[in-house]
């Protein structure tokens, strides 16, 4: 494992990794990700996080078949390469969920509101904390929201979530498969999606 990797070579090479071997985590990892979590900054410092560490196989495997039960709403006729590439890997994942060895919930207790932005403001900074702990520990994860759109309220049924937290994303963690790992990404020029002063009408 190797934790002296550089911030800004950990932020320009971190993506999404859904090829993970199922061989197990030690708990010294987890728990370093669990404190990089725990480091992030959430509004007004109040910290309404809260994260399920679930390691157990057969709860695992009930997840999986949960996941499997709501295909991807990714669909493309003629995907391009990177998109491609990603159908493919949503799709081991899919198939393989049941061998992940670590499933982590990051949640956010709430007051009952209606969900908005500024409640995923202070639960995002922690996951991608996380993101870039699982990074540098030379881990694989991915964001995955599958949850969302059919069956969250089973999930928290599973695991025992109260009703006013919110599971806002399940995040298989493992050992990347040999020949997946980290690199350059691709992603849109700066030129697209920055703009000084004004909205660009490129946008």
């Amino acid at each position: 494992m190797s934790e002296d990797i550089g911030l800004f070579e950990a932020m320009y090479t971190q993506r999404a990794i859904r090829n993970l071997k199922s061989d197990p985590v030690p708990d010294e990892m987890i728990r370093k990700i669990l404190g990089a979590a725990i480091k992030a900054p959430s509004g007004g410092n109040t910290q309404r996080w809260a994260f399920i560490v679930i390691k157990d196989k057969n709860t695992i495997h009930q997840i999986a078949d949960m996941y499997r039960a709501v295909p991807s709403p990714v669909r493309s006729d003629d995907p391009s390469p990177s998109l491609r590439r990603m159908l493919t890997s949503s799709a081991y994942l899919t198939e393989h969920f049941h061998e992940v060895p670590v499933v982590i919930l990051p949640c956010i207790r709430h007051d009952g509101s209606p969900p908005d932005v500024t409640r995923g403001g202070s639960i995002y900074p922690a996951v991608q904390n996380m993101l870039l702990a699982i990074r540098a520990l030379e881990l694989g994860s991915v964001i995955t929201t599958r949850h969302k759109r059919n069956f969250e309220g089973q999930l928290k049924e599973l695991v025992g979530i109260p009703e006013n937290v919110d599971i806002v994303a399940v995040m298989p963690v493992g050992f990347p498969v040999n020949g997946f790992g980290y690199g350059p990404t691709t992603r849109l020029p700066m030129e697209e999606v920055v703009f000084y002063e004004r909205w660009s009408a490129k946008g």
